[in-house]
């Protein structure tokens, strides 16, 4: 069976939204040749992970569309640049400066950080420097650009056509307050360069302009081509649609209405809105919406220092319409099951392949995994160990995989660095030994000596049925409770690794060693 053929069967929800478009022109190609796919960020904040997860979700539809389909696509990131700085951002330096520059266009707001032209400017670049970081084929747009340079120009007189039209999609939306001010069209002030959110006055569709007035009274006319005015946030999402001709757009939960509205819009306008995709939102470490002016949530170079791009990928990719937390202890379960997930991969048939997040993340190309040992396992021996530099963590690794080194293992050479930084930042930290209670007490004696007297291999297996067959004997049931005691008393965790396996790798008379520390108190006292 083809590839295509595969696909086009495959539940995988990338290939369940390329069908969409490819049912969209099944009937006949685009007239512009390509499907376009598009991506909006607003840079009134610095960029977050968010931004990412759409990039990279958006990349992964429009992969899996080129395998289903042969018409050409692009993606374009747009960056809404022009908006007014409507807040001064909690997260950015030199606020006091930044909030002499509210209600300007984002690309005339001065750059805080002081090294680019704009703040549009800075978070752009951000942006831009992020996505490449990551390897994704796109093309960056700026609304600024698109407005000035007259690309908006012909829908943006369309749209004064058609005022009446977006009046009545929008008016109903709206409060009472709301309503009596509302206009589509937000004049860039002559005098003060502010995007001003004032009525409509008048239009005169014959010189393409509208008639508003400036906050001290004064009536003023001025075309709405040129970047003379911007258009409000849900009908410049409809022009940006009909001008450009966008055909996939996915957004956040919160905009559902916004989609809906933008779609009414660009059909008023005469053209077919795109299909669209709704995911849920990532929230931070309290439950919270993770948002750019309040810096909540990680941000890429946080993970980044702890984990692979891949992982970060292999994150977004799952249940996109599941609301996940995105927090710094997502981040070893990710690592984790994207290397089970490359580990399955080449055993798998074609349609399981297909499904399995590494295609997509690789693009169907995934590389092998090199990693011998999990990053769960590297965290608890950095810690078990205080490992503060590679070639101490690296020592417990050559004695349980001998084949392994960091020249021909790079992907676990890598995780080894990113452990080390985990440990130092959100381990060592957080630890809480106890001390072991007389049951524990003394089941730990009973593995301390079964451990000192073990000669056979250091195997994983045969040393996790020795810890199996000390907690049966001591009577723990259920027999979690005595993993639990031995993470708590000797890693000062609620959990961690299977057992017998950490034993293999930090090596059996170590173990010895931290159970004898454990047993005088030594740990909870340097603690």
């Amino acid at each position: 069976m083809e590839l295509r053929e595969i696909a086009m069967a495959s539940r995988a929800w990338p290939f369940e939204e390329a069908r969409k478009l490819v049912r969209r022109y099944q009937k006949a190609p685009p007239e512009k040749g390509h499907v376009l796919f598009e991506t909006g960020y607003g840079p009134s904040g610095l960029p977050h992970i968010g931004t990412f997860g759409e990039v990279a979700r958006t990349s992964m539809v429009r992969h899996a569309f080129s395998v289903l389909c042969d018409i050409p696509s692009r993606l374009i990131c747009f960056s809404d640049d022009m908006d007014g700085l409507r807040k001064v951002p909690g997260n950015v330096p030199n606020r006091e400066a930044l909030a002499e520059d509210l209600n300007l266009p984002l690309s005339r707001v001065r750059d805080p950080f002081g090294t680019h032209e704009s703040f549009a400017a800075h978070n752009n670049a951000r942006l831009c420097a992020f996505l490449d970081r990551f390897g994704f084929d796109y093309e960056f747009a700026s609304s600024t650009e698109y407005y000035r340079s007259g690309r908006f120009d012909a829908m943006l007189l369309r749209a004064l056509e058609r005022f009446d039209e977006i009046m009545a999609i929008m008016l109903p939306t709206l409060g009472p307050e709301r309503r009596a001010t509302y206009s589509p069209f937000l004049p860039i002030s002559p005098k003060t360069g502010h995007v001003l959110q004032v009525p409509t006055l008048e239009r005169n569709l014959a010189r393409g302009t509208i008639v508003y007035a400036e906050p001290d009274g004064e009536k003023v006319e001025i075309p709405v081509t040129g970047g003379h005015v911007k258009m409000q946030w849900k009908p410049d999402w409809a022009l940006r649609w009909a001008a450009l001709g966008v055909d996939y757009e996915m957004s956040g939960k919160d905009l559902i209405d916004s989609v809906t509205q933008a779609a009414k819009i660009c059909r008023a306008l005469g053209c077919r809105p795109p299909e669209s995709f709704t995911y849920e939102l990532f929230l931070d470490g309290e439950g919270q919406k993770i948002s750019k002016s309040k810096g909540n949530g990680l941000t890429i170079e946080e993970w980044l220092t702890y984990a692979s791009p891949e992982s970060l990928s292999y994150f977004m990719f799952q249940k996109p319409r599941t609301a996940k937390r995105l927090h710094w202890d997502v981040i070893p379960k990710a690592v984790d099951e994207y290397h089970q997930q490359l580990r399955a991969y080449p055993g798998q048939p074609p349609d399981k392949q297909l499904a399995n997040p590494v295609w997509h993340i690789h693009e169907g190309h995934p590389p092998a995994s090199d990693m011998e040992v999990s990053y769960s396992m590297l965290l608890n021996l950095a810690s078990a160990a205080g490992a503060q530099d590679r070639e101490t963590l690296w020592g417990f690794i050559r004695k349980y995989a001998p084949q392994a080194n960091p020249e021909n293992h790079p992907g676990l050479d890598a995780a080894v660095g990113h452990a080390i930084a985990y440990v130092r930042d959100h381990v060592l930290p957080n630890r809480v030994f106890r001390a072991p209670d007389a049951r524990e007490r003394k089941a730990l004696e009973e593995l301390r000596n079964r451990l000192a007297a073990y000669d056979g291999p250091a195997e994983a297996e045969a040393l996790q049925t020795i810890v199996y067959a000390v907690g049966n004997e001591a009577g723990f049931d259920p027999l979690r409770d005595w993993f639990r005691a031995l993470y708590e008393v000797l890693l000062g965790a609620s959990q961690g690794p299977r057992f017998g396996g950490f034993i293999a790798l930090y090596g059996v008379k170590e173990t010895v060693a931290l159970i004898d520390r454990a047993l005088r108190g030594e740990l909870v006292a340097a603690a």
